[in-house]
């Protein structure tokens, strides 16, 4: 299994990148990847792809290939993309067809040195120009705070739950429940070592038992083998 990395975001793109990440080739095996709220812009060989927002998890088999790529912030793949981000969920798609520009990036000789690769896809990001919504972002928050549930979170941003749901999932790619529930299962990681009935517990979960059916759902795995190497990525 290759390592991965992820660096800080670039100056000036705080608001609108989780971070950047760098995996080196996979060697041998596979890499899973569970729901994190996030879409990625990845360099995966020669390819620059988007990775829409998973609503289970997603294994790689890409022996050989290092990645690189670009986090976006839960929230801002709408308005990075320039379409609703709901389009690529659970999809990879080329870049290039979402910004046709994009085929440029590839085509440019820095694009055959790895460690250009990011700053040519970081200037494109930038060049985008995106601003977070405001409303997006607060439901972005209140979702992952435990115990939250939609219709109070709507109820408090003054909009109804028809809306909300409109609204996340064209900026996200999917609606405010499954975010919550993503959200849960971060939560459920940072809660460090214990008892599963404790992590659960602190976590958010109604039971042990509801924990185990959500971690199954989101990860394909059981809770004691997922947290066995679970760690929490930047989103």
């Amino acid at each position: 299994m290759g390592a991965y990395r992820e660096y800080r975001p670039p100056a000036g793109l705080e608001p609108v990148v989780a971070c950047v990440w760098e995996s080196d080739a996979l060697v041998d095996g596979v890499q899973r990847v569970v729901p994190d709220g996030c879409v990625d812009l990845v360099w995966l060989g020669d390819r620059l792809l988007v990775v829409g927002a998973d609503t289970r998890p997603m294994v790689w088999q890409a022996v050989g290939a290092p990645a690189s790529g670009i986090r976006l912030r839960p929230g801002m793949a709408g308005a990075v993309l320039g379409v609703p981000a709901d389009e690529v969920r659970d999809q990879r798609v080329p870049l290039s067809l979402l910004w046709p520009a994009a085929a440029d990036l590839t085509d440019r000789p820095e694009a055959e040195d790895p460690s250009a690769r990011l700053r040519l896809l970081t200037e494109a990001v930038l060049h985008r120009k995106a601003e977070p919504d405001p409303l997006v972002g607060a439901a972005v928050r209140r979702l992952a705070v435990a115990g939250a549930r939609v219709s109070a979170v709507a109820y408090d941003l003054g909009i109804s739950e028809r809306h909300l749901n409109r609204r996340v999932t064209a900026a996200v790619g999917y609606g405010p429940k499954l975010l919550a529930r993503v959200a849960r299962l971060r939560r459920l990681v940072a809660t460090g070592e214990g008892a599963l009935a404790d992590r659960a517990y602190s976590a958010g979960y109604a039971s042990q038992a509801h924990m185990t059916d959500e971690v199954r759902r989101l990860t394909g795995l059981t809770p004691v083998r997922f947290l066995e190497d679970a760690t929490l990525t930047a989103a």
